[in-house]
């Protein structure tokens, strides 16, 4: 797609998920938001993009988002326990390599703030590590939801802890066909 305006376009569509609406968000063939629409996050987020890729956001589909839209689907359904869209990570250094570690989890299991502070190699930065991870904005694809506090509580996730609860509750009882 070219640029407008020497703005970088980027396609945004909104997806009604069980756990509220969400906004998608894609430039060129990669995922770069799916964040709880109308939530602070969501706009720091959207924020976040229009800064560092000078974005110009358009309410139109791409192939991504479709295929988006149909793997939360599948998800959300106990269909998927893997995503296979490619994403574009716009964050800090250390922002993209919390992310890249939040990618590792596996489904269906948690890990804690000081877990990923120890993958990333800074044990001592527990409090960074959980800014970051409050920082994703590609929630599910990237499963922020599956970090939870040292005694293993839900603690803080932008769209909520009963989101956050559901999304769990999901990934624990899913029949992949």
């Amino acid at each position: 797609m070219a640029k407008i305006r020497g703005r970088q376009p980027v396609s945004v569509q909104y997806y009604d998920s069980p756990c509220g609406e969400m906004v998608l968000a894609s430039v060129g063939e990669a995922l770069c938001l799916c964040d709880w629409n109308g939530m602070p996050c969501a706009c720091r987020n959207k924020r976040r993009l229009a800064r560092r890729l000078n974005a110009e956001f358009l309410v139109e589909t791409s192939a991504v988002l479709e295929q988006a839209k149909k793997q939360l689907g599948d998800y959300f359904a106990c269909r998927r326990k893997a995503f296979n869209i490619p994403l574009r990570l716009v964050g800090t250094d250390f922002q993209q390599q919390v992310w890249e570690a939040l990618l590792g989890i596996p489904y269906g299991e948690t890990v804690s703030y000081k877990d990923i502070a120890l993958s990333v190699g800074n044990p001592e930065g527990v409090r960074a590590v959980a800014q970051a991870v409050g920082a994703n904005g590609i929630a599910i694809f990237i499963p922020c939801h599956r970090v939870v506090g040292i005694n293993h509580s839900l603690t803080g996730f932008a769209g909520g802890l009963e989101a956050k609860r559901m999304l769990l509750e999901i990934e624990n009882k899913t029949k992949i066909l």
